[in-house]
């Protein structure tokens, strides 16, 4: 081949080869790994320590006594005396009925009791003649028996009239109706002139110097406030905590008293009753409002609101591994308090859990952990 040929050749080669290396170059510096950069995520370290729990319940205020006023006897309303709202004595008068009729009785039953009160002298004058007239042998004894049957039929009438009269007393007093005791005079449903049959409603009055507060607990909730008191009497308490409409807390804190005796088959609830003094007469029959009743946990497990998410219903953590990898975890909580759950299963001290960033996660990231201590967490002063 001529020279000129082979050098055109040459000059041909070196562009190509250039080319070449270049790609090769490039190749190389994409195959490289670079070093990836992990994220700093908070972590903390979850330990156990006492703890009390609050559960709130609805709860349905009644007074200590609250009785219906009704009428016991038939007539006319001829006068009411008080108003709604009212603030009576016990004894007070409240209502009184038209008693003309009434007291026409009484005047009767003290007719028939007099008529009989005379017939019974009668019969006893009869048989002390009878045994005077037996004595002497004019007649027979038989007489006597007679005589002395009629006094006791005489003596049996008296009593019953007298019956009658005392039932036509108390009907007489029927007509007025009084206070039974110290209270507060509900709505007067009826006006002045309305027909009054027995039995018919004319108010209801309350005395909330003293109220019950009524609300159902769970079976969980009841066995777990057997359990802690049984466990720790030393520390257990009743006392409890009404929390008002407007969302004040009543200043004056209550104890439960009693507990019923069965669960309601449809609510599987159990019903609780704490009595809370009211000295200044704020809480009114009816009203509504919240029992808070605390109970203390003894070695108990809480993780952050801020570590937790929800996957399917289920509750997840971010649990840090020695490689600073981190996976999903699922546990139980028993409890929610605040900011924070108590733990029922699945989690125990010492567990590394991501405090925050949890949404920039996914499972098996690495990452950079920096700790903040759960003393620090719930003090609210983590770090940042």
């Amino acid at each position: 081949m001529p020279l000129p040929l082979l050098s055109r050749f040459r000059w041909l080669l070196l562009p190509l080869c250039a080319a070449s290396l270049a790609s090769c170059g490039s190749d190389t510096q994409a195959d490289t790994p670079q070093k990836e950069t992990r994220p700093e995520i908070l972590v903390t370290a979850l330990n156990a320590r006492d703890t009390v729990l609050t559960h709130a319940y609805v709860a349905d205020i009644q007074a200590v006594r609250n009785v219906e006023v009704r009428g016991r006897v038939e007539g006319f309303l001829e006068e009411i005396y008080v108003d709604e709202g009212q603030t009576v004595r016990k004894g007070q008068t409240l209502f009184r009925l038209n008693d003309t009729e009434y007291r026409s009785r009484v005047s009767q039953a003290k007719a028939a009791l007099g008529s009989a009160r005379a017939d019974a002298r009668v019969a006893e004058l009869e048989v002390e003649r009878v045994k005077m007239l037996v004595g002497k042998n004019i007649i027979s004894k038989t007489e006597l028996d007679v005589a002395r049957a009629k006094l006791n039929a005489a003596q049996a009438a008296v009593q019953q009239q007298l019956s009658a009269q005392a039932q036509a007393n108390l009907d007489l007093s029927y007509t007025l109706i009084k206070a039974p005791f110290d209270g507060v005079i509900n709505r007067i449903p009826l006006k002045k002139g309305s027909v009054i049959e027995d039995g018919t409603l004319l108010t209801s009055i309350s005395d909330a110097h003293d109220i019950f507060a009524y609300f159902n607990v769970s079976e969980a909730e009841y066995l777990e406030y057997v359990k802690t008191r049984r466990q720790d009497s030393a520390r257990a308490t009743n006392v409890a905590t009404l929390i008002l409409a407007d969302g004040s807390t009543y200043p004056v804190p209550g104890k439960v008293e009693t507990v019923e005796s069965q669960f309601t088959p449809n609510t599987g609830s159990i019903a609780f009753r704490a009595r809370f003094d009211n000295p200044k007469l704020l809480l009114r029959h009816g009203a509504t409002g919240k029992v808070l009743l605390t109970n203390t946990v003894k070695d108990a497990v809480l993780v952050p609101q801020k570590s937790v998410f929800e996957v399917q219903d289920k509750n997840y953590v971010y649990l840090l591994g020695d490689d600073g990898r981190v996976m999903q975890h699922s546990f139980e909580p028993e409890a929610r308090l605040a900011d924070y759950y108590v733990v029922k299963a699945g989690l125990k001290p010492g567990d590394q859990v991501v405090y925050e960033g949890i949404q920039e996660l996914r499972d098996g990231a690495i990452i950079k952990p920096r700790m903040v201590s759960m003393k620090a967490v719930l003090n609210g002063q983590d770090g940042r």
